[in-house]
């Protein structure tokens, strides 16, 4: 796995540039796959997928997975969450944290202070709650069957669930294929992550992690320059057709755990998204 070396400097200040979500409905369509990416966000193999590259343009300036000195106030082994800068920090020892970037609907803006990860899941599947089958019908009625893990899954390529209290908080950080809603605000969802990122994240935490989500407030006082970066992306919606017709339950056959080509590089026009 590479991940970008930065100076103390570049990490702390570098500043660059919904549809069916963990929360909510995610896009009809995601843009298609162009020529180039940065190291880290190639086409790979997982779970008997053949993931596409993220195309570079998805990936420039501080949009990017970087390793460098912590911007914030938690201790290592946290996963320190910023919707407002939109990242995602793992806190670890000298200058070895990974900040990731993320994309945030309203739901990821709905709670703040600190939980844990009691659940990870790899290619989860996903069902709305009651919450938003009462208060949205129009949504989410369509979907009230639940979506089951693979490549239709507003949840992607996995999830980590935040409990407090020993109670599901239902604030997700998980995978997306919506390339355009990372670094930026969308009306539904949660903590969305490049693909990539969110398998790097996934191996990397261990159950129990400590999670900190930050207030507007924090946001401010510790990372100002990054306060609101990205724009607030239209509403989207999804024919629930493309999730339940013949056709796409055919193109979409259950995930492959411990496939043995898991983790290496494929061919994106292997499988399409």
């Amino acid at each position: 796995m590479f991940v970008a070396q930065l100076s103390r400097r570049r990490f702390l200040s570098m500043t660059g540039l919904a549809a069916l979500s963990a929360c909510g409905p995610a896009p009809s369509d995601v843009a298609p796959a162009t020529p180039g990416h940065m190291e880290g966000y190639g086409p790979i193999f997982d779970s008997g997928y053949a993931l596409p590259a993220i195309p570079a343009q998805y990936t420039q300036g501080v949009n990017r997975r970087i390793t460098g000195i912590y911007l914030g106030e938690q201790p290592v082994g946290t996963i320190d969450v910023d919707p407002y800068a939109k990242f995602l920090y793992f806190v670890r020892e000298g200058n070895d944290s990974i900040r990731f970037p993320i994309g945030v609907g309203r739901a990821g803006k709905a709670f703040s202070g600190n939980g844990t990860i009691q659940l990870k899941r790899k290619w989860p599947g996903w069902t709305p709650t009651r919450n938003m089958l009462r208060t949205e019908p129009e949504v989410y009625g369509a979907f009230a069957r639940g979506i089951p893990g693979g490549r239709r899954s507003p949840l992607g390529a996995r999830a980590l669930y935040l409990y407090k209290g020993g109670r599901d908080t239902y604030f997700r950080i998980h995978g997306t294929n919506d390339w355009e809603s990372i670094g930026n605000s969308g009306s539904a969802g949660c903590i969305r992550m490049f693909n990539q990122d969110v398998i790097a994240l996934y191996d990397m935490v261990p159950l129990g992690t400590p999670v900190h989500v930050r207030s507007e407030e924090e946001s401010l006082r510790v990372d100002p320059e990054n306060y609101n970066r990205g724009v607030e992306l239209p509403a989207r919606s999804v024919d629930p057709e493309r999730i339940y017709s013949a056709e796409a339950i055919a193109n979409d056959p259950p995930p492959v755990f411990d496939d043995p080509r898991d983790g290496l590089p494929a061919d994106s026009g292997d499988v399409p998204l």
